[in-house]
């Protein structure tokens, strides 16, 4: 059973087995529902402009693989923008949290003909995109959730020839600038999303992703085996969007950043650096490696070496990434899935968000089967490395925050902190030396972003374990029936960024009851107090609204464990508890609060 698993799954990681995935799509959706495994629950419209089944179909599949079910909607054919702009009941029962709008270059129904004025054409870009627009804005003012938009493929022909991509009479020409008016609305809109087809399909290939047979039979705007591409892509922004992505690599050495193995032939020897065409390669790797460090993934080493060889090959010249790259080296005769288990512990992150990079299929057959959670992709030929780990998806940018840009300086602050704990006897001298200051205030558009990933990315320390898109956040903190809370933390050795989130609701029928809907804080910050700071603004707050009752619920999941008593800690009293673990506890404010904080300086509570 086990091997049929494997197999089953194997082809939902990239590079994609498209015939495996279409023909067996039943069986790995029964192995992937047999697993045991909590799932984030979303709702999903796909409205089309072409034929959707199967696309939802190997979607579903995709999704599962990264922890979300979705329940789906399915627009009728061609009928995306009508149900949409007249609000269709059965779409507007619906009620999606994410709206994905399946479009493509058969949907254009009007192009500039050779016979075309300048004038013609530039009135005809605006008449065919601003149908899109208008549908877009209707999406956020009804129903307020993220939107998945296909930019458009290349026509299939060029009737100009080459010239068509520069001639304003060109469908290729068209289709480009059409293409860019998108990522202009992209720029300046939260919670919109460009599905990038116009890559895809160059990448697949154009005659091979969209056959005219297809769509005049079945109205398929691409061939069959080309929709698990399409739908293993879209499910990358998706759960990108909910904060499933990877937080970092776990990289070998050896004939993985570098030709050659170090020990042996010693760090002069090994290939890297523009001498030759091998080490070209393995520098061009390294240089997208680090790059991923500038967006806040953290590099770390897990080889088999003597750390001497390992940092001498690091340090030669020609190399591009050094040893402060990297957070934590393990580079020792230990197996590399212990290493990998300890690099997570250190960095105070789950095994799931590692992704192990390994030339050695041995190696890499070890990790995936003693640590299940972390990606572990098929490294294939050097030449094919970027390619592997790029379309794979492991780190899919749909928001880029400035605690994202610096993220790598946290974890290395946090190292700084570990070791001035060291020189402390009493915690609480310690967490006074640390001289911390916070910010605690009601959501800020300023923050919305980062509130809107923490909640899809704090398991540990998240006691109801809801996840919220951004647009989620935003109607949270417009309602005034709501309490919302956010704190951000710095200390002597850096600034934290936003670290902790609550949010609740007056009870409808008894307003001097608050309910806590939602209470994370990232890991980083555990043990420095903030949860106390932030029950204190929390209670404050609540104080201001005439609530005499805190309401605080604990739902367990596998990951957290560690705030089951949580509420207990913060003086509340348990109400109830259900067979699967699940309680409720209170806290009365009406008598008075103590105030539990006393080493965090607060900057500002608004």
């Amino acid at each position: 059973m086990s091997e049929q698993i494997q197999m089953a799954a194997s082809p939902l990681e990239y590079p994609l087995d498209s015939e495996y995935i279409l023909k067996k799509r039943k069986s790995i959706k029964r192995q992937l529902k047999s697993r045991k495994r909590v799932y984030t629950k979303k709702k999903i419209a796909i409205l089309g402009g072409s034929t959707t089944h199967d696309v939802k179909e190997i979607l579903e599949l995709f999704l599962l693989n990264y922890g979300i079910e979705p329940v789906f909607y399915e627009s009728e054919y061609g009928q995306y923008w009508q149900e949409i702009m007249f609000h269709h009941l059965e779409l507007s029962k619906f009620c999606p949290d994410l709206i994905y709008i399946h479009t493509s270059t058969r949907n254009i129904v009007n192009f500039p003909t050779i016979k075309s004025s300048r004038e013609e054409t530039e009135d005809l870009l605006e008449e065919v995109y601003q149908p899109f627009e208008a549908m877009w804005e209707k999406i956020f003012e009804t129903f307020h959730c993220p939107v998945i938009q296909n930019n458009f493929e290349p026509p299939f022909y060029r009737l100009l020839g080459n010239r068509d991509i520069w001639d304003f009479h060109g469908r290729l020409n068209f289709v480009s600038r059409l293409n860019e008016r998108f990522c202009l609305y992209a720029q300046s809109h939260e919670n919109f999303y460009i599905q990038d087809i116009s890559y895809l399909a160059s990448c697949y290939g154009l005659q091979r992703w969209a056959d005219p047979f297809y769509w005049h039979m079945y109205k398929y705007a691409l061939t069959v085996l080309a929709i698990p591409e399409l739908a293993y892509n879209l499910a990358a922004i998706i759960k990108s969007i909910y904060g499933n992505n990877k937080k970092a690599f776990v990289l070998d050495l050896d004939n993985t950043l570098w030709g050659g193995i170090v020990g042996d032939d010693g760090p002069d020897r090994i290939e890297i650096g523009q001498e030759t065409s091998a080490g070209q390669m393995y520098s061009e790797f390294q240089q997208y490696v680090k790059e991923h460090k500038d967006l806040g993934v953290m590099l770390t080493i897990d080889s088999k070496n003597e750390e001497e060889n390992a940092l001498a090959g690091l340090n030669r010249p020609g190399s591009i990434l050094k040893p402060d790259d990297f957070l934590i080296i393990k580079a020792n005769w230990e197996p590399k899935d212990q290493n990998l288990v300890q690099i997570a512990k250190e960095l105070n992150i789950g095994v799931e968000s590692m992704v192990f990079v390994d030339d050695n299929p041995a190696e890499r057959h070890i990790v995936s089967s003693q640590v299940p959670e972390a990606a572990v992709p098929k490294m294939g030929k050097p030449e094919q490395y970027i390619e592997i780990l790029d379309r794979s998806g492991f780190f899919e940018v749909t928001a880029l925050s400035s605690d994202d840009l610096r993220r790598n300086q946290m974890y290395q602050a946090n190292a700084a902190r570990r070791k001035q704990e060291a020189g402390f006897e009493n915690y609480e001298d310690y967490l006074l030396s640390l001289e911390m200051k916070a910010e605690i205030g009601g959501f800020s558009q300023v923050y919305m972003s980062r509130i809107a990933q923490l909640t899809g990315k704090s398991n540990q320390f998240n006691l109801t374990t809801r996840r919220c898109s951004l647009a989620e956040i935003e109607r949270i903190a417009e309602d005034s029936r709501n309490i919302t809370l956010y704190g951000r933390l710095e200390d002597r050795f850096g600034d934290n960024g936003v670290v902790s989130v609550i949010f609740g609701h007056l009870d409808s029928d008894l307003p001097e009851r608050f309910h806590i809907d939602l209470w994370l804080m990232s890991c980083r910050v555990l043990k420095r107090n903030m949860e106390f700071a932030m029950m204190d603004a929390l209670v404050k707050r609540c104080q201001e609204r005439m609530v005499h009752e805190i309401f605080g619920y604990y739902y367990p999941t596998v990951k957290n464990k560690m705030v089951k008593e949580f509420y207990e800690l913060q003086g509340f009293e348990k109400v109830s508890e259900d067979d699967l673990g699940n309680t409720t506890w209170k806290l009365d404010i009406f008598e008075g609060y103590e105030k539990k904080n006393h080493v965090i300086k607060i900057g500002r509570i608004s």
